[in-house]
């Protein structure tokens, strides 16, 4: 069955899966620093507002491959890097279903939409993704009381549609100048 997903998608739409993937893992030690600057003296994880910003590439990849379960592909390629490469995640194995479970909730929204390049459904799974994935991290290690975790996750909910919509304007810039096709 796996075998059979992956063949659904063409060797480009695996290197662009691969280099969203590439580019969420690497931009997030780069974020998370500056997102602890604002999310400090708030007593806000750092990963909430973040989150938005490096989940932007799990819908950014889904709205250039344009096929579902490319989401969760690119999370599964970040967590599996995470995991072997355990540079930048202190999660350990747990990375990964923190990265998996954000990919499948970006993909979740795109199934009730037909077309994944416009700015309701990139901004809708950014949200999903974001909130998502700062629930399950509050879940798995910080355990907030109800209102720093309503905090949070309206944090994420802002900072993910935000990564939403940044993804939809690359995306229509991408269709704008007729790249990928």
């Amino acid at each position: 069955m796996l075998k059979k997903f992956l063949n659904s998608f063409s060797v480009f739409q695996l290197v662009i899966i691969a280099l969203m993937a590439g580019l969420g893992v690497a931009t997030k030690p780069i974020i998370v620093p500056l997102a602890h600057m604002i999310t400090g003296p708030l007593y806000i994880p750092g990963g909430v507002i973040a989150g938005g910003f490096y989940m932007m590439w799990l819908v950014m990849g889904a709205g250039l491959v344009k096929k579902r379960g490319a989401a969760t592909l690119i999370a599964m390629v970040q967590a599996i890097m995470m995991v072997s490469l355990g540079i930048y995640g202190t999660h350990g194995i747990v990375s990964f279903f923190t990265y998996i479970i954000p990919g499948l909730a970006a993909d979740f929204v795109f199934v009730f939409f037909s077309d994944p390049t416009k700015a309701i459904p990139c901004f809708l799974a950014g949200i999903a993704a974001n909130i998502s994935g700062t629930f399950l991290v509050n879940i798995v290690f910080f355990r907030l009381p109800l209102i720093p975790l309503i905090l949070s996750l309206s944090s994420a909910s802002l900072s993910g549609g935000l990564g939403g919509l940044i993804s939809y304007s690359v995306i229509k810039q991408f269709e704008k100048f007729d790249i990928l096709d």
